[in-house]
Parts: structure tokens; C-alpha cells; sequence
């Protein structure tokens, strides 16, 4: 498949890349990108919620009432959890949401999610650029060339540029990311993926 390279004018170069097929012409496997998706979310939840127990309430120890002769049931301590005040029952802990993937299936899950945008035509080659000094408005002006400042976006590039990762920041439905930290959910977020010329290259070696 071939695809045509821009500049960050939005013009076409007059030079054409041809897309890997291992990574952009696969049969996409739906249930590794939902594997993949739910462990990314998993991995984000904190899993900090607590309710204290009836052993972890602070309170007195002593009987409260007879055990017999009241007329109503036996309560031995005011931390049980029918008092209002006492322990909860079967609350939440602690814990950890995450879950091991295996690498593999990760990168299947990546592939099958960049095919698909293939297909669906919604891959853009830009040449490399980089900015001098952060410049959303300059980061803006690109957007708008290649028309997805109104879409929801992702730019991947070869290395961690400093300068164009703050440029776009501040930017709701642009997000910016390398090789090497992109992941599926980011991919399948995006309604467009836009690649610089030179991280092709990663992303063979990366996924191959």
C-alpha cells in the first residue's frame, strides 16, 4: 500500500512510501486489542479503595448490654456492623487491578489497530520536522494543514523531541508519542495516525 508524504504545509512531496505489510496489512485480531486495551486500563486504575473493617474500627471493647433479659438480639461490641459507626461488611481493599500480557499479543494488538487505520485510510506520512523552541500555535498551523485539528490525533515520532512534545500539550485532541511508549488504547483512540517519515523504520524494527 502505498502512501504519499506531506509536509508539514500539508503538500504532497511528490515521493511515496510503501506501507510494511507485516505491520499495516495484517488480518486485524479483535480480541489481542481488547486484551491489550483492558490491560492498559487495568494498569491505570489506582486500586485504593478502602472501607475499615470491624477489627480496624477505634472504639470500646466492653459488652454493651446483657446478653440476656433485653428483649432484643445479643451485640457483644459497638464496632459490629449493624451499629452505625461499626465496620463494613465485605467492603473494598486495596489492590492491584493489573494483570501480565504477553509481549506478543501486544504487538499483534498494535499491528491489528494500525491495518485497520490503513484500511480505513486514516494514516498520514509527514516529514520530519522538529521546533526550535516550543510553538503550539506553529503545532496548530500543522494540524490544520493536514485538516485534523478537529479530529482527535496521534503524531508518532522517531525520538522523544522535547520541543514538540510541549508544543502540543495543551491540546485536548492532540497527542504526541514515540516507538517505543505508544500503546494500543492511544491508537485506537485516535481517528487519525500521523507518522513521521523516519520512525517507519522503528516501527518495523520494533514490531518485527
Amino acid at each position: 500500500m502505498k502512501v504519499a508524504v506531506l509536509n508539514i504545509k500539508g503538500e504532497e512531496t511528490g515521493r511515496e512510501i510503501n506501507l510494511d505489510k507485516s505491520i499495516f496489512g495484517i488480518e486485524p485480531n479483535e480480541h489481542a486489542v481488547y486484551l491489550d486495551v483492558k490491560n492498559y486500563l487495568a494498569n491505570q486504575r489506582q486500586g485504593n479503595a478502602k472501607t475499615k473493617e470491624r477489627g480496624e474500627i477505634v472504639g470500646s471493647t466492653r459488652k454493651i448490654k446483657k446478653q440476656k433479659g433485653t428483649g432484643t438480639a445479643r451485640a457483644g461490641s459497638i464496632k459490629s456492623p449493624i451499629f452505625r459507626g461499626g465496620g463494613t461488611i465485605f467492603g473494598p481493599k486495596q489492590r492491584d487491578y493489573g494483570f501480565k500480557l504477553n509481549k506478543k499479543v501486544k504487538k499483534l494488538a498494535r499491528k491489528s489497530v494500525l491495518s485497520s487505520r490503513a484500511k480505513e485510510k486514516a494514516i498520514q506520512i509527514l516529514e520530519d520536522f522538529t521546533f526550535e523552541a516550543p510553538k503550539t500555535k506553529e503545532f496548530i498551523s500543522i494540524l490544520n494543514s493536514l485538516s485534523v485539528s478537529d479530529k482527535k490525533s496521534l503524531l508518532l515520532v522517531s525520538d522523544k523531541n522535547k520541543n514538540v512534545f510541549l508544543s502540543s500539550r495543551n491540546l485536548k485532541k492532540a497527542h504526541v508519542s514515540t516507538v517505543d511508549e505508544v500503546n494500543t488504547y492511544d491508537l485506537i483512540n485516535a481517528e487519525r495516525v500521523i507518522i513521521c517519515e523516519g520512525t517507519l523504520e522503528q516501527l518495523k524494527e520494533r514490531f518485527n
